[in-house]
């Protein structure tokens, strides 16, 4: 493997050794959110349980050696409906179905635009901040949908915003307060979440979006100018990331294909500080798209490492891979992390939380030979 003498251990994120956020909610959390749905227990009785696993959790992934942690989006149920609900003018509802992965359904869950756009007051600062006062000397990570994906997943109710012009500007101005605040908060490390990139990626996925009548290239112009308006001016220590997910429940998925109708916009077009990229499987395609990576100072994580199953890669396979990368994108620029979160959803993926930890070991491990 060809290592330059600048390929070393990072200092500030994405590291060498990442993640991508979620983790497996244990069965004590579990059945603490099915008795407070049920009525028996309350609010306070339950956050005080989510504390105590937060805790749990942060002091293993520190002892693991990961340089950034993350709360394992313990509070939530949906890696995204949950924040978005959160912003003003969003309503949740009760849906007619849930989202259709490889062979399986989600719970129904739905959202809407009802009203002006807005960030206040939202609950995930609290919980933010309860993670950032934990972590010590580790990077506290913040992780939230992109502003995609209020559009992409949500519904506006007339009258709410029928000048497509307007709501996209208030949606980039309301994600331009919320990374302001959780910067406030003392976040320096927040990550965009995204499927819909992979959507345009995925040749049944976009003919789906046309058939609905929408424009894919109209639909990735709009996108990319919400996202790079939404982030723009933000503070010099702020890193923002993104990661691209092609779906992630019950360990199964929802879009296939290559990042090629995709790469000159994200990596040539997005003002993001680095992408965590999916390359577990074959439906990912080859790294080849990384050549339109021309920034050096834009970092590419590489998801080679899956979170849909407990069996350990072969370190020698990963490192060969990492090697192939770097023939589009010079050693120092490149990260390891898993290809997604373990629990997008609070059901989590099909593996055991012990398989979970050995995941991540995994990844620090081959991330200490390979950029010594």
């Amino acid at each position: 493997m060809t290592l330059s003498s600048h390929a070393s251990k990072r200092v500030s994120p994405p590291f060498r050794a990442d993640q991508v956020g979620s983790l497996l909610r244990p069965e004590r959390l579990k059945q603490a959110r099915a008795m407070k749905a049920a009525g028996a227990i309350s609010a306070d009785q339950l956050r005080q349980i989510e504390d105590e696993e937060i805790k749990r959790i942060i002091a293993i992934q520190k002892e693991i050696g990961l340089q950034s942690v993350t709360d394992g989006e313990f509070r939530r149920a949906w890696w995204h409906f949950d924040f978005l609900e959160g912003l003003d003018g969003v309503e949740p509802f009760a849906a007619d179905h849930g989202i259709q992965f490889h062979q399986v359904q989600t719970g129904s869950r739905g959202i809407r635009v009802t009203g002006k756009l807005g960030f206040t007051h939202h609950p995930m600062l609290e919980h933010f901040a309860f993670l950032k006062s934990l972590t010590g000397d580790a990077t506290a990570k913040m992780t939230i949908p992109s502003p995609s994906m209020l559009h992409f997943r949500g519904t506006i109710a007339h009258p709410a915003y029928d000048d497509t012009a307007l709501f996209f500007h208030d949606l980039a101005q309301a994600y331009k307060q919320a990374i302001r605040a959780f910067y406030d908060a003392g976040c320096r490390y927040l990550q965009l979440d995204d499927t819909s990139w992979a959507y345009f990626c995925s040749t049944e996925q976009v003919a789906m979006l046309r058939a609905k009548g929408q424009d894919p290239e109209q639909l990735k112009r709009l996108y990319a100018q919400t996202i790079n308006e939404a982030v723009a001016d933000r503070p010099d220590d702020l890193t923002i990331t993104m990661h691209i997910c092609r779906g992630n429940f019950r360990s199964t998925w929802i879009a296939s294909g290559g990042y090629e109708p995709v790469a000159e916009m994200l990596f040539g077009g997005l003002d993001i500080d680095g992408f965590f990229l999916e390359y577990d499987s074959e439906r990912a395609g080859g790294f080849e798209p990384l050549r339109f990576v021309k920034r050096p100072d834009l970092r590419i994580v590489l998801g080679l490492v899956t979170s849909k199953f407990g069996e350990l890669e072969d370190p020698d396979t990963i490192k060969r891979r990492i090697d192939e990368a770097a023939r589009y994108v010079p050693m120092n620029q490149l990260c390891l992390s898993p290809q997604c979160g373990f629990a997008s959803t609070e059901e989590g993926n099909l593996l055991s939380e012990e398989q979970q930890w050995s995941k991540l070991r995994h990844v620090v491990k081959i991330a200490e030979d390979v950029w010594k």
